[in-house]
């Protein structure tokens, strides 16, 4: 059985523009119910900004990286998990955070906002982290990743949809609520189709390698969900906005993630099962928390 580091997922140049294009219009979808006003509402709530983006862009990377130093797994799973620590909120999360009777436009907003950031953390986050950690830095250099293509992938997939869905919704607000009402779910179900059968085409890889990553992206995951909670209670924001940031933090862009690693890694086999895990695990998970939290007051 060959290692996860030499293990590639096969993902064909048709499902890889289907994907690119799948994102970019959740983005759009996303845009669509998000003004300008919603960035001056979060700007006049600093605190609540200050940490949603400590919480997600400083200390999860952080969390992340001190987690890799400690179980040392094998390179490609260790830098699968750096990816998903750089990338932005999950699109879900907006609908977890309304099941769970938190703040939905904050929830909203805060993912728009940490979209544009991502533009550049994402990128930067991935690099630093990766290069910090010995191995991880060595399997950066077998691929040469090139920092300013990621950074421009990124830009294209993530931040030009959000300028074009909230310039569509400043000229045509009535109908950028209709559009978005059905977009939104319609380009979540495409995408998620995508995903499935490009794993369905290596599902005997994926049985092979899973339980290599299962326990590992649970802990994770946990630990992002107590990482938001923790950073919440510490700054005596209010229990919906607990919800909210906790949620924030734990449920990632693992959409973003799987492009980044068929685009860059030619879906090199640790980081591409652990982050489609992640992308499995995360929605269970925020599904429990959230049931959970909506019977609470």
């Amino acid at each position: 059985m060959l290692e996860l580091d030499q293990v590639k997922i096969n993902f064909d140049s048709t499902g890889l523009w289907g994907l690119n294009i799948a994102l970019a219009v959740v983005m759009f979808g996303v845009a669509l119910g998000v003004t300008i006003d919603d960035f001056k509402q979060l700007l006049k709530t600093p605190k609540l900004l200050f940490v949603g983006v400590l919480s997600q862009f400083v200390l999860l990377p952080l969390l992340t990286f001190l987690l890799v130093l400690y179980i040392k797994p094998q390179p490609s799973i260790a830098l699968g998990m750096v990816m998903v620590a750089a990338c932005p909120g999950g699109n879900i999360s907006n609908f977890m955070t309304h099941l769970a009777k938190g703040n939905t436009a904050l929830s909203v907003s805060l993912t728009a906002f940490a979209t544009f950031l991502a533009v550049f953390m994402t990128p930067f986050n991935f690099q630093f982290y990766g290069s910090l950690y010995q191995p991880t830095a060595q399997l950066l250099k077998t691929v040469e990743l090139n920092f300013f293509e990621l950074f421009k992938l990124v830009v294209l997939i993530l931040g030009i949809p959000l300028m074009l869905g909230m310039f569509f919704r400043s000229r045509n607000a009535m109908m950028a609520i209709r559009l978005s009402k059905w977009l939104k779910p319609f380009s979540i179900l495409v995408f998620s189709l995508i995903v499935i059968l490009a794993f369905a085409k290596n599902i005997e890889v994926f049985n092979t390698y899973i339980h290599r990553v299962f326990m590992l992206t649970v802990s994770h995951n946990v630990l992002a969900l107590l990482l938001g909670f923790l950073m919440a209670y510490l700054f005596k924001l209010s229990f919906k906005n607990k919800k909210t940031i906790t949620i924030e933090t734990g449920i990632q862009n693992s959409g973003l993630g799987l492009l980044l690693i068929f685009t860059f890694f030619e879906g090199l086999g640790g980081m591409a099962i652990l982050v489609a895990f992640w992308g499995i695990w995360h929605i269970i998970s925020g599904l429990i928390l959230a049931s959970f939290w909506a019977k609470k007051t």
